[in-house]
């Protein structure tokens, strides 16, 4: 059994917190009530905080401490800019199991069949994942991590309104893609993320 890094379950405790919309952008966060909540001490609190702060989740002033930032189409926009630029590099520099896509693919089809959003996006990020993995970079494979493509994909749906990636279709092209070793593969992968973009 692998052990959770206290902050870590602190971290997924926010994100569950802010995903389920237990804080609303603009409500305040505060670390001892937060703290004595969850049956810990206010450093791993704040610990998980200044994480968050960095994937632009979570925003902090002297005087107000931690609050929910206020997220905007823009936001996203950016998010899904890097992205595209990232999983264009990725497939430059290495290629994907198309099993493994595939076996993403009938997982995500299994979610959009049963309806459960939770598990379309886990599935759909799950696909990407496994593309900028096989890149065999581990800076790049941290950096995608760094932008927190799921939590923003879930704030995007509950705040802004955006469909789930409801469709598994559109990510077959891409699959025969890499089985063909398509020399166009980089722009194909690049296009369909930006196509999510608001």
């Amino acid at each position: 059994m692998v052990r959770v890094p206290l902050r870590d379950r602190i971290r997924s405790s926010i994100i569950e917190g802010l995903i389920d919309g237990r804080w609303a952008p603009g409500d305040r966060i505060v670390e001892r009530r937060l703290a004595a909540e969850l049956g810990v001490s206010q450093a791993p609190v704040r610990e998980a905080l200044r994480e968050l702060e960095t994937l632009r989740l979570i925003e902090t002033s002297p005087n107000k401490g931690a609050q929910v930032r206020g997220f905007t189409e823009a936001d996203l926009r950016e998010v899904y800019q890097v992205r595209a630029g990232l999983e264009e590099t990725a497939v430059r520099l290495g290629r994907p199991s198309p099993d493994a896509l595939r076996d993403n693919l009938a997982h995500l089809r299994q979610a959009i069949a049963t309806g459960s959003r939770t598990d379309q996006v886990r599935h759909g990020v799950a696909f990407h994942r496994e593309i900028v993995a096989a890149a065999g970079n581990e800076v790049l494979l941290s950096v995608w991590e760094s932008l927190g493509v799921e939590v923003w994909t879930h704030l995007s749906i509950r705040l802004l309104g955006l469909r789930p990636h409801e469709n598994a279709l559109d990510h077959e092209p891409l699959v025969e893609a890499i089985e063909r070793d398509d020399p166009a593969l980089p722009v194909l992968i690049r296009n369909h993320v930006l196509a999510y973009a608001p």
